[in-house]
């Protein structure tokens, strides 16, 4: 009698959860939908992992030589795009004002959703922001302007999952989209190359092999399809404090590792090597445990730090394997999606 209440019980939570997911999932809906209107851009941005990174010495200009092959992910962030009629109330903090002759108003609105913590900064310190600003200078754009931005936020912040920099780019996008230039314009990847080092990745998409300082496009890799969990604790890693830990007692590039990575056309063949990960370890000793945790679980196949963290990954034979370790993950108390790899890039949608 008592297993039969319970499983009543049981039963009405998970229909009352489905309730509310349901609910939840319309009021996105609709609240995108009333952003729809004509002339409206919406745009997806994807979330990455890095399969490999190798950091190698600091350069006078204070930037690292640094290996990089990232891969797109099928978790992203939605944005949407959209000319006003007048201009926003400058003294808004949610306002900014950008352009050569500070000619273009830009409202950025950013919500959080499936439970993230609020990303409360000033418009003038959104990269969304900086990348429509950026733009402008480049391509001297001096006529009067009044945009509204949109941000729908899925993608953690200091997650190490290159969540900024995809908004950034589907900004770059969108806005070119607005002005009329062509999406493949070139000055869209120059301007993608100051804004950070990921920000042309997300312009190309799936699977690529950057060097330089991590910035340039040097060859595209055949993408994989096969799932993967990520994990993260409650807390960020400042990528600038990996770095001066990094700087610290620097970790060697794996020449082996190193060799087979350039070597490699596809995704799969991809050694999973980070050598940024001990020091982010160091900063947060949390990250140690979720390590340790995924790999001791079954069905794993694979586990490394995103970049600088605070995002783990593990690759797993299946959707049914990545529900299953999701929901572990969860029940210790850690921010877990499951999703997959993919051939997704910054882009415009219908």
């Amino acid at each position: 009698m008592n297993e039969r209440n319970n499983e009543s019980r049981n039963g009405g939570r998970n229909e009352n959860a489905a309730v509310d997911m349901v609910a939840t999932a319309q009021a996105v809906q609709q609240a995108g939908d009333a952003w729809r209107g004509p002339g409206t851009v919406k745009l997806v941005a994807p979330a990455k992992v890095n399969l490999f990174l190798g950091i190698g010495s600091r350069r006078e200009d204070g930037y690292h030589e640094a290996v990089s092959i990232l891969h797109a992910i099928a978790l992203h962030d939605v944005l949407y795009l959209r000319r006003a009629t007048a201009p926003a109330d400058s003294g808004d903090e949610a306002v900014a004002l950008a352009g050569p002759a500070h000619n273009i108003s830009v409202r950025v609105e950013c919500i959080a959703r499936e439970g993230l913590a609020p990303l409360s900064v000033a418009a003038s310190e959104n990269i969304v922001f900086r990348a429509i600003d950026a733009l402008a200078h480049e391509v001297g754009r001096t006529e009067p302007d009044f945009l509204e931005v949109r941000l729908e936020k899925h993608i953690p912040h200091q997650a190490g999952l290159g969540g900024g920099s995809s908004d950034a780019a589907a900004a770059l996008l969108g806005t070119a989209r607005l002005w009329g230039m062509a999406l493949d314009d070139p000055v869209l990847e120059r301007v993608a190359h100051r804004l950070g080092s990921d920000v042309a990745f997300f312009l190309h998409g799936g699977c690529a092999y950057f060097d330089a300082t991590g910035e340039r496009f040097d060859h595209a890799l055949e993408p994989m399809k096969r799932s993967l969990v990520l994990v993260r604790p409650a807390k960020g890693v400042s990528t600038a404090e990996a770095y001066r830990m990094f700087d610290e007692a620097p970790l060697p590039i794996d020449e082996g590792c190193l060799w087979q990575a350039k070597q490699t056309t596809c995704a799969s063949d991809v050694p999973l090597f980070n050598n940024l990960a001990s020091a982010s370890e160091r900063l947060m000793p949390e990250l140690d445990e979720v390590k340790a945790w995924l790999q001791s679980q079954p069905g794993v196949e694979g586990v490394l730090l995103c970049g600088s963290g605070s995002t783990t990954f593990a690759m797993v034979n299946g959707v049914n394997e990545a529900c299953r370790l999701t929901a572990a993950a969860q029940a210790k108390g850690w921010w877990a999606r499951s999703t997959t790899f993919g051939s997704l890039k910054a882009a415009i949608v219908p």
